[in-house]
């Protein structure tokens, strides 16, 4: 399945996993970049230039194929920006396949010098935006491909709360770099439809979570077929105003928590505790899916079983090819019957 996607980034298929944080590391990345996909390694796993750089060796041990390292730049605590810009520099010496941003824009967050710099190392640079202008923009000032995530995605929509659906051919019509199609895609027929969207293809996370090399407790293996897409929500609303993001994440107690907080008043001091990062690490591991801010998309109503990475891309591309297919059929059919009555 040859793409602008796939030209882009050597990858076998056109699927890309997102970041995940806590998740997203050496043995997970290689094990879908082996299987064909896009493997990812989270940079927000580790607290060090040299921790990132001993995960990115570890990777290249595991797996020969092409992944792609995350940046996400937003505000932290824990990752200030001087080593989010070490995660970059990182990065380009290493000489990655590819980077994906997700948040802020590099050239405006990290600062003008540093997609020229992954230009000159051969580093392919991502952004993963919620909106068609910040797509523009990252053409605009040299990113290479550009994901356009609904506001079905697990993490951090943007405001505007549109779908996937309408965004995609809205960003394909208005950029000419490759686009990436990301929220509510988990399956071979999502992939059809981002395709038939003039998608180059998918980025997906909640998927990959539900695989058996996510290294997660099992409980949550089995919390993610046991939800359904109406069992996530939209939550700290309180970050619109400062940010533009909101959260999407699974609809449980510590969730019903932060509406809680927010409702009586409290800011982001209140809320860290309910919402830190530590407290998901400790989920993943223990397997308590009422303990912690699990950003958990839509697409987790479409998640039946846990197979395999392997598993799951040859499925994923036969069901897309068979959709593909059923697809240019029935138009085949309604055109020739519709040619028929015409002449009759």
């Amino acid at each position: 399945m040859k793409t602008r996607m796939t030209d882009l980034f050597g990858c076998r298929y056109p699927i890309q996993c997102g970041g995940m944080l806590w998740i997203a590391k050496p043995s997970l990345a290689a094990a879908i970049s082996n299987a064909g996909a896009l493997g990812n390694l989270t940079s927000g796993n580790y607290n060090s230039a040299d921790e990132l750089r001993t995960a990115i060796d570890e990777t290249r041990q595991l797996t020969r194929a092409p992944f792609i390292v995350n940046i996400t730049t937003m505000p932290s605590i824990r990752l200030p920006v001087e080593l989010l810009q070490d995660f970059f520099r990182v990065c380009c010496e290493k000489e990655v396949t590819a980077l994906e941003i997700a948040g802020a824009p590099v050239d405006r967050f990290l600062g003008p010098e540093f997609i020229p710099m992954a230009k000159e190392a051969g580093v392919k640079v991502l952004h993963k935006v919620g909106t068609v202008k910040h797509a523009v923009h990252a053409q605009k000032v040299g990113y290479d491909a550009v994901t356009i995530a609904g506001f079905e995605e697990g993490g951090f929509p943007h405001k505007d709360n549109v779908s996937t659906l309408v965004l995609v051919p809205r960003v394909v019509s208005e950029v000419d770099i490759p686009v990436l199609a990301a929220g509510g895609m988990a399956n071979g027929r999502s992939l059809a439809a981002a395709l038939s969207l003039g998608a180059d293809g998918i980025m997906m996370a909640t998927r990959f979570l539900a695989t058996r090399e996510s290294e997660v407790h099992p409980n949550i293996h089995k919390v993610l077929v046991d939800k359904k897409e109406y069992d996530t929500s939209l939550n700290l609303q309180s970050l619109l105003s400062a940010f533009g993001l909101q959260v999407r994440a699974l609809s449980n107690t510590i969730m019903k928590q932060v509406a809680d907080v927010e409702h009586a008043g409290g800011d982001l001091t209140d809320l860290l505790p309910l919402i830190s990062g530590e407290r998901a690490k400790a989920v993943w591991k223990e397997g308590n899916a009422e303990e912690a801010m699990l950003t958990i998309g839509q697409s987790v109503g479409l998640v039946e079983d846990i197979p395999t990475v392997g598993e799951l891309m040859e499925r994923m591309i036969a069901e897309a090819r068979e959709s593909l297919d059923l697809a240019r059929g029935l138009l085949s059919e309604n055109e020739g019957a519709w040619q028929q009555k015409s002449s009759a």
